[in-house]
């Protein structure tokens, strides 16, 4: 196995997913298309599936970002501002890691999104802990496993 990268859950294998890809040499972001239509309605969220898995090193985590021109253009917001897909998420036993992108309408207009039409950016990154950190836990869900909170 690489030391990171992106595959197609086993849910999506024959949906012809694309594989995550930087546009430019210097783009921070991989882009993210969605995994089937989905139209949003004003003032709602939804869960949008992406088909798509994340493997990563232990000290890293792939966050995700709404693409601007969904934010500008379309006034879609993650609804939390910032995904953060944790390396053992990755095969997890709810979902296999399934990327999902929680996406809010702002707008006054119900918005459609085409199959692999790019919605947001992930962005790997390393991450330090505290020198007293005492972390034994280990994932066996999906979405919100880590805590009951």
């Amino acid at each position: 196995m690489d030391i990171r990268g992106f595959e197609v859950v086993s849910q999506y294998e024959d949906k012809d997913i694309a594989l995550p890809r930087r546009k430019t040499t210097e783009s921070a972001g991989y882009d993210i298309e969605c995994a089937e239509a989905v139209t949003i309605n004003p003032g709602e969220m939804k869960l949008v599936a992406t088909g798509l898995k994340a493997f990563m090193n232990y000290d890293e985590y792939l966050a995700i970002h709404i693409r601007s021109s969904m934010a500008i253009k379309r006034h879609l917001m993650l609804v939390n501002s910032t995904g953060i897909i944790d390396s053992d998420y990755y095969n997890n036993e709810e979902n296999e890691g399934h990327i999902l992108i929680a996406l809010i309408n702002m707008g006054q207009e119900a918005v459609s999104l085409e199959k692999g039409e790019r919605v947001a950016q992930g962005i790997f990154s390393k991450y330090l802990i505290t020198s007293d950190d005492d972390a034994t836990g280990i994932r066996t869900g999906g979405i919100g496993s880590t805590g009951n909170n």
